[in-house]
């Protein structure tokens, strides 16, 4: 059960290699990153409505609203393997693009949501339609690119989604406040202009996503060469490397224990991501009470957007940091242990201020890690088996993502406040990282480098 021992360091070893990486990362991972922000705004648009009006107009409890948005991800599960595998067999450019257009139908009908049964119903409907979109995005891009690479590609893509609360918690609050425009609420109002953009970039997407370099005609033929070589040079490597076992068949990712403890490791991360993403506006909320304190909805917005800004900032740094050293298990364990640390240390700060700010340790942390800990499978996973191991471990994120919205709803309930729930966050991201450092425990040291730790790969 070894993970890949080394992480290559990404150095252009040529001129075509170095235009080549320059194109894919300025005309293809911005596209798929703006995707990804569209889908990850509306997938967290309801903690932005919850705070402002939605809650009080549909009589929502904290378990209500837990339950409402964790059932999102049980719809996304139910379809999630099979969208992988119908993307690996009629190609990203159509298979994202029909995604996208569904999720923007079911995220519009939100604006019209009347009742607690309609609300979980039409959550349950967008994790269905959504379902595949992420794991297909970093299938998609991870076939693009070589593994060392992958690093770079994948923390440029997953920058979308701190910037999304960054940019999209104050256009959140700013649509919010044009209440009574169409005679709506102003959180539907919120609703309906988030939902729109994602069925324009679907019917774009169709156009301009392209599913094979060997088809880019904005790549030299030099370029187009070179990328098919490599990347079959590196599936035939993984193939081999895996045996009978890593055939590209289904069997390989079911299979293989890695995947496993991966989809756990990841489960850790997911679970403090949600809690935070679907709860900090109605903590921040919860401020004005516990601090004598008043903030307009404006001002939450803001306060909301204030962690996940550092968070970009470090996810970039930290990403670069291990595309040019070589991504080791630090890369993941490390911020693991941080967040699981500092997420608790939230309960004793005295203020708003301070509180927001160990929060956003936290932030920096989970997104740190992510886009690191997404070139793992790749890198001994091709094919059909690809597909579904990455899926796999995507489907554990999404039962993260239902039980930490649920149960941070219910435990809030039950106890009275947010203190029990935050202390099961940070278990669940020392889990992680104690599950990062188990599997690279048991991966065979380099032969050119006997006495360095185990690394791995992204």
């Amino acid at each position: 059960m070894p993970v890949s021992p080394a992480s290559p360091v990404a150095k252009p070893r040529s001129a075509v290699e170095a235009s080549a990486i320059r194109k894919i990362s300025t005309r293809l991972v911005p596209f798929v990153a703006l995707m990804f922000f569209v889908n990850y705004l509306d997938r967290t648009a309801v903690s932005f409505a919850e705070p402002n009006g939605m809650g009080e107009d549909l009589a929502l409890t904290a378990a209500q609203f837990g339950f409402a948005s964790g059932i999102f991800f049980l719809g996304y599960i139910v379809l999630e393997i099979p969208s992988n595998m119908a993307l690996h067999r009629f190609g990203a450019r159509r298979w994202l693009a029909r995604i996208m257009v569904t999720w923007g139908v079911v995220s519009l009908l939100f604006t019209w949501v009347n009742g607690t049964e309609q609300l979980y119903t039409l959550r349950f409907l967008l994790g269905v339609a959504e379902a595949g979109f992420f794991p297909g995005a970093i299938l998609y891009l991870s076939q693009w690119v070589p593994s060392r690479h992958r690093t770079k590609i994948l923390g440029l893509f997953y920058l979308a989604q701190p910037l999304t609360t960054v940019l999209g918690a104050p256009l959140a609050g700013w649509l919010i406040g044009h209440h009574g425009l169409f005679g709506l609420e102003g959180w539907r109002v919120m609703f309906l202009f988030v939902s729109v953009p994602a069925i324009l970039l679907g019917v774009v997407a169709w156009f301009y996503l392209i599913d094979r370099p060997a088809d880019a005609k904005w790549l030299t033929p030099e370029e187009r060469d070179w990328l098919t070589t490599e990347l079959a040079a590196e599936n035939a490597e993984k193939t081999g490397h895996e045996g009978k076992h890593a055939k590209g068949d289904l069997k390989a990712a079911f299979t293989n224990a890695r995947v496993w403890i991966l989809a756990l490791v990841y489960f850790g991360f997911v679970y403090g991501l949600y809690a935070l993403a679907f709860f900090l506006p109605t903590i921040i909320n919860g401020f004005q009470e516990e601090f004598d304190t008043t903030f307009s909805v404006m001002d939450k917005a803001w306060i909301t957007a204030i962690p996940y800004l550092p968070a970009a900032v470090v996810l970039y740094f930290w990403s670069r940091h291990a595309t040019r050293n070589g991504t080791r298990t630090w890369h993941v364990a490390g911020p693991a242990i941080v967040g699981g640390v500092s997420i608790p240390l939230a309960l004793y700060m005295g203020s708003p201020g301070a509180t927001v700010a160990v929060i956003t340790v936290t932030a920096c942390s989970i997104f740190a890690a992510l886009p690191v800990f997404w070139a793992v499978p790749s890198r001994f996973l091709t094919g059909a088996a690809a597909a579904v191991g990455i899926a796999l471990i995507n489907t554990a994120g999404n039962i993260a993502g239902f039980a930490s919205s649920y149960i941070t709803g219910w435990l809030k309930d039950w106890t009275g406040d947010y203190s029990v729930p935050l202390y099961l966050v940070g278990a669940f991201m020392l889990l992680s990282a104690a599950l990062m450092i188990f599997l690279a425990s048991r991966a065979p040291q380099s032969p050119s480098a006997p006495s360095a730790p185990a690394e791995t790969q992204r």
